[in-house]
């Protein structure tokens, strides 16, 4: 077992698990923030469970490394989603954590997204 990939796999699920948690206790407000930046509503339903789930899954190291290229393509899409929203000169309030993240987006919102996208690198080899 690699203690390096554990520990960014337990950061990484931790991140993922608040951040589905505050958006669910964000309710309605987050559906209407995740409009905002472009996301279908189908979208806005299933996000936060499936940060959930992986979160958690990342957390109690099951099935490594699928949790974390998961997490990946999940960091990647919403990466994706705000360069484009930012290339085009909106920005909406990126409530990646609910309520606790209203600041617009911005390009520390992609730095911050490329830190976790290391974390599922090294998650991958726990």
């Amino acid at each position: 077992m690699n203690t390096v990939g554990i520990v960014a796999s337990v950061l990484l699920g931790a991140v993922f698990v608040v951040a589905g948690a505050s958006k669910l206790a964000a309710g309605e407000q987050w559906r209407t923030d995740a409009r905002n930046l472009g996301a279908p509503d189908v979208a806005a339903v299933a996000v936060p469970w499936i940060e959930l789930v992986i979160g958690a899954v990342l957390i109690v190291q099951l099935w490594v490394p699928w949790p974390a290229v998961a997490a990946a393509l999940v960091l990647v899409a919403f990466s994706a989603l705000l360069a484009v929203r930012m290339r085009d000169g909106d920005r909406p309030s990126c409530a990646c954590f609910g309520q606790w993240s209203a600041s617009p987006i911005g390009p520390a919102h992609l730095a911050r997204n490329a830190a976790f996208l290391t974390l599922a690198a090294l998650a991958t080899f726990a």
